[in-house]
């Protein structure tokens, strides 16, 4: 039992040294954390060189400058950004953020720095016209955006349904795929896809126009919302803030973009698209190792621990083992990230860093599994081989040790391989919370070059041989255990 207690300290330990670590540098650094939406050109893009830029990304960095404060911009996705700026893990969101009297209930918002409209738009090939062509249809739409909002404003009047996604990206290709007949968008954002060669067409004026603000939480990060008003004011006075917008919205700019899209030298072969983003994919992957690395470490002692305790001979031991291998296994890995990245900090008004939110839901959810496997292991020796044991006189401890552990791992090597593999796939979930693993790269590159097939058949052939791998690695291990 003090060797249990003493693993289980450990455990504990470790989380908080990953969770405090990474939380004390946050709370010494001064530094704003920004966070904005990873697909929303000309607002915010990754170029052809894998850098963010866009005109939010241009306007922060150059007010912070003119006003001597320092920001970090997280590409965090739409959805994740506003959560995050909820919870409080962040300062700030600017993401194309229209100013809404909804919003401004739990933000408090810039001055306007973009003016905007929403527009509808249709397939090149689409007979619709007009909002009256959609009875009975279906219509997709971003979540959480204003152009969203409108749509759903007039859904009932003019007969439509609607589907939605998270990023413009797959919003567009559904409309172009022919799933949905149109897609609602702000009009520069939509001009933009369409500019660049997304094959849609606007086919409505831009209606119920708006405006777009930096936003905070309510009644915080005054002085960063007054730094950012005053910059703003500066910007537009001596001509900059022109400069950015014309810099991305300019016929010239657009041109020059839908060339760089079109480069047969850039992304538009297979050969092209490795060589372009050979550098970000293995960023990608190396964090999807990483994660997964880190994450089976600490799962494998939390099942261990939890496992071992769901066998021990008191009751309630077995009971706190049954409840939490049932917490940990029935929530959806998607909610669990969100609950510890979002809904723990908005509790407990404590900041935990994206790669730590994963690595925690990593070891409670797979840990759970672990758990539930190195149970059954154990349960699975025949008992009459510790009868056999406690006959002749070894204590439980030991007779658990030395007789019954040993033959439990032999039952239970292919499920912690197993449980390997399903922890690398699983990482792909966390790019909610926005880590730039595997998965989340490639929506970045989609959204640039819209060739989705060929870079979700890339990043599919690099799971997969990683996958191949492990899968060979397991078949060597067991051999070597059975012999």
């Amino acid at each position: 039992m003090k060797k249990f207690y003493f693993c289980l300290l450990l455990l504990l330990s470790s989380i908080l040294f990953f969770t405090v670590v990474p939380l004390s540098k946050v709370n010494a650094d001064k530094t704003y954390t920004i966070g904005t939406d990873v697909t929303y050109p000309p607002f915010e893009f990754a170029n052809k060189n894998n850098k963010y830029v866009g005109i939010d990304i241009d306007l922060m960095k150059t007010i912070a400058k003119r006003e001597g404060f320092k920001v970090n911009i997280k590409e965090l996705g739409f959805n994740a950004a506003v959560q995050a700026l909820e919870s409080g893990q962040i300062d700030g969101v600017i993401a194309g953020m229209g100013i809404t009297a909804e919003r401004q209930k739990i933000f408090d918002f810039s001055d306007p720095y973009y003016k905007t409209g929403y527009v509808m738009a249709v397939a090149k090939n689409s007979n619709i016209k007009s909002y009256k062509d959609l009875k009975g249809k279906k219509v997709a739409i971003k979540t959480g955006t204003a152009a969203a909002t409108y749509a759903q404003s007039i859904q009932k009047k003019y007969g439509f349904t609607t589907v939605t996604f998270d990023d413009s990206d797959n919003m567009y290709n559904d409309v172009v795929s022919g799933n949905s007949v149109a897609c609602f968008d702000d009009s520069p954002v939509l001009q933009y896809a369409v500019k660049t060669g997304t094959k849609l067409k606007i086919v409505t004026k831009p209606a119920d126009g708006g405006y777009y603000g930096f936003a905070v939480m309510k009644g915080e990060n005054q002085k960063l919302l007054r730094l950012f008003n005053k910059g703003l004011r500066a910007l537009k006075k001596d001509g900059t803030y022109k400069k950015i917008v014309n810099k991305y919205v300019s016929s010239s700019s657009v041109n020059k973009q839908k060339q760089d899209n079109n480069s047969s030298d850039n992304e538009h072969t297979t050969l092209g698209l490795l060589k372009q983003n050979a550098s970000v994919l293995l960023s990608g992957l190396g964090e999807t190792m990483y994660l997964t690395i880190i994450g089976i470490f600490f799962a494998t002692i939390f099942g261990i621990i939890f496992g071992i305790l769901g066998v021990l001979p008191f009751k309630f031991l077995r009971g706190l083992s049954t409840t939490v291998i049932y917490i940990f296994r029935g929530l959806p890995l998607l909610v669990l990230a969100l609950f510890i990245y979002n809904g723990v900090p908005a509790l407990t008004e404590i900041k935990i860093p994206a790669l730590i939110a994963g690595i925690i839901t990593l070891t409670l959810n797979e840990g759970a599994y672990t758990a539930a496997f190195v149970k059954g292991g154990i349960e699975a020796v025949d008992i009459g081989q510790m009868e056999a044991a406690r006959s002749l006189g070894m204590p439980y401890s030991k007779s658990m040790r030395r007789v019954i552990l040993p033959q439990a791992i032999k039952i239970m090597i292919p499920s912690f391989i197993n449980q390997f593999i399903i922890t690398l796939k699983d990482t792909s979930i966390l790019s909610v919370i926005g880590i730039l693993e595997l998965t989340q790269t490639g929506k970045i590159i989609i959204a640039r070059n819209l060739e989705g097939f060929r870079v979700w058949a890339i990043i599919g052939l690099m799971y997969l041989i990683v996958i191949t791998a492990l899968t060979l690695l397991s078949k060597y291990i067991e051999k070597k255990i059975s012999k």
